[in-house]
């Protein structure tokens, strides 16, 4: 069944080359991807419906990312992108060691819901060994511990008309004249309930670090690495994603870069 699965790396190479060379890095932004235009952006869009609809039909809705033995965690989870988040609100937190930290969940649900860290600490944890695989090309194994994120959805109360879960961050990503700009993604909801996503406040048998996300990091198992938001603070449930950013769904997605992300 792997077989048939398109490789969204190999597809983000091989659209790169039709673009005179462009290589699509996690860490860079190439802008010109995000003219509604751009042949090569046109490309991936498209191709990245037919992933998409693809693993959605091939693989399920619950099936597993794999699982991997303490043995196979060979070396530290590798920070990546932003590491040192520099708002004031999320320096306010470091400093008291994220005592006042409340992850929200709010939009088209019945009712707002926040947690502390202590709290989201106290409930029923999930731990897994996964692969985490970044756009770039290089591939971690590591143990990650968390909060399932669907029971907590479950408790705000989703609304039947909502169709995609907004993942709002402290990271502050790009800096402009106008000021900061926030790191932002978002799933559908088959990923936001999937058994393997996770609030994870934990790495490999370790309080999360800030460099990989402290305090909450939203781990999407089936997907690549900038579909899993660091520095989470709120879960925004939306029925169109056009009002966010450029509308594409995320920073990345926002100037070019796949919206599904899944392996």
């Amino acid at each position: 069944m792997n077989k048939l699965i398109i490789n969204r790396r190999r597809f983000l190479a091989g659209s790169a080359a039709l673009g005179s060379g462009l290589m699509v890095s996690g860490c860079n932004q190439f802008d010109f991807l995000g003219q509604r235009d751009n042949p090569v952006r046109n490309v991936i869009e498209q191709a990245n419906v037919l992933t998409y609809k693809a693993q959605r039909a091939l693989i399920g809705d619950q099936v597993l990312a794999r699982e991997y033995g303490q043995s196979e965690i060979r070396q530290g989870m590798k920070p990546n992108g932003s590491t040192e988040p520099t708002t004031p609100e999320y320096m306010f937190l470091r400093q008291a060691n994220f005592e006042p930290y409340r992850l929200t969940i709010k939009g088209m649900v019945d009712r707002e819901v926040s947690f502390s860290l202590a709290e989201l600490r106290n409930m029923p944890a999930r731990t897994q060994i996964t692969r985490h695989d970044c756009v770039e090309g290089w591939s971690c194994i590591a143990k990650w511990t968390g909060t399932p994120l669907g029971p907590l959805l479950d408790q705000a109360g989703v609304k039947p008309t909502a169709r995609f879960a907004v993942y709002h961050c402290y990271d502050n990503i790009q800096r402009t004249l106008s000021g900061d700009i926030l790191y932002y993604t978002s799933s559908d909801l088959v990923d936001a309930y999937h058994p393997q996503s996770i609030l994870s406040y934990g790495l490999n048998d370790q309080p999360l670090p800030v460099s990989n996300g402290a305090p909450i990091r939203l781990r999407i198992e089936r997907a690549l690495g900038y579909k899993q938001p660091k520095y989470l603070h709120t879960i925004e449930l939306v029925d169109d994603l056009s009002p966010f950013g450029r509308g594409k769904g995320g920073y990345w997605e926002d100037v070019g870069y796949d919206w599904y992300g899944g392996i």
